[in-house]
């Protein structure tokens, strides 16, 4: 299994402390957000490769943060450069995976995650379910705050087959406090999706548009987590994750 960490964003609603440092490096109880990711995915057995996808501007501060690793990651990582320069000519999430996929000839099961996802739990539970059900799989958390669910992708899944059954992209009106995570689960036969979805010229910003379509194609599953989740988006989120998070 191959691991794709995004980290091609710019975040701007962290400026002034993002101006000159990606969010991903930004430190959280004495690590790199990236650093603490790298750590959950070396809990998956499978993972054997993780790619760290970044911008222009940002790739001597990721390449001077893994000569200063060295062999100290949990697993091997390589950076890839997506040539951008600033939020007018981003390729999008889905663009930046797309990216990767045919640079690298990805050609087996992935796990997609999002740079500024920080999480208590771990990702071998919602592993072993992918595992069984060979499906995209998309973990969940469990809220418990429809303002929280206004802010995010929201989701309805049905308690029995866990599939996903509504997604809403910030709703004003949510219909549950489930919470998409920027984290997804891709069997290997699934990925040509990716292409697909480009291809027929949709939106390569968000990955929430790519699973709205993708629900309209392919049963895909959710996982539902109830540790905490942070989303280090903006200030407040930051500080909530270096008092609560758990390495």
């Amino acid at each position: 299994m191959k691991a794709i960490i995004t980290a091609a964003g710019y975040a701007s609603r962290l400026w002034p402390l993002t101006k000159d440092v990606p969010k991903p490096l930004i430190d959280v109880k004495g690590k790199s957000i990236v650093e603490h990711i790298l750590n959950k995915l070396a809990e998956i057995p499978d993972v054997d490769e993780v790619f760290i996808v970044t911008n222009a501007k940002f790739y001597p501060m990721f390449e001077q943060w893994l000569l200063e690793a060295g062999a100290g990651t949990p697993v091997p990582v390589k950076l890839i450069n997506d040539g951008t320069t600033s939020n007018d000519d981003r390729l999008g999430q889905v663009g930046d995976i797309h990216l990767v996929l045919e640079r690298e000839k990805v050609d087996d099961d992935l796990i997609v995650v999002a740079g500024d996802n920080l999480f208590n739990f771990s990702l071998l539970p919602a592993y072993k379910l992918f595992l069984r059900q060979q499906r995209i799989l998309n973990p969940l958390y469990e809220s418990k705050s429809y303002r929280a669910a206004r802010e995010s992708g929201s989701v309805v899944i049905d308690d029995e087959t866990y599939e996903l059954v509504e997604f809403m992209e910030k709703s004003q009106t949510p219909k549950s406090t489930l919470i998409s995570l920027g984290i997804y689960f891709f069997p290997q036969q699934k990925l040509q999706l990716i292409k697909r979805y480009l291809t027929e010229k949709n939106n390569p910003d968000k990955m929430g548009f790519f699973i709205l379509w993708l629900m309209q194609h392919e049963k895909v599953l959710g996982h539902v987590y109830t540790d905490k989740w942070f989303d280090i988006g903006w200030i407040e989120a930051l500080e909530a994750a270096r008092k609560e998070f758990t390495p």
